[in-house]
């Protein structure tokens, strides 16, 4: 197995080949992708709290009664 090394972009859902690797290609490949880490998608920030809580001291979570009191 080779491999072959190059930045494209997505468009449309497809990647596109270099052309100067296009003859050398033939049916048969295997495609691992890397995403530049600058380039991920925006930052969602109730993923990010379930991946990493935010520890507060004495911290008591509310009760369902809490929840509902109107007083």
């Amino acid at each position: 197995m080779q491999a072959i090394e190059f930045k494209t972009k997505i468009k449309k859902g497809m990647i596109i080949i270099p052309e100067k690797y296009r003859k050398i290609l033939k049916e048969n490949v295997k495609v691992i992708v890397l995403t530049e880490e600058n380039e991920t998608r925006p930052s969602d920030i109730i993923d990010n709290l379930m991946d990493s809580p935010v520890k507060i001291a004495n911290f008591k979570p509310i009760n369902r009664d809490d929840i509902y009191d109107r007083t």
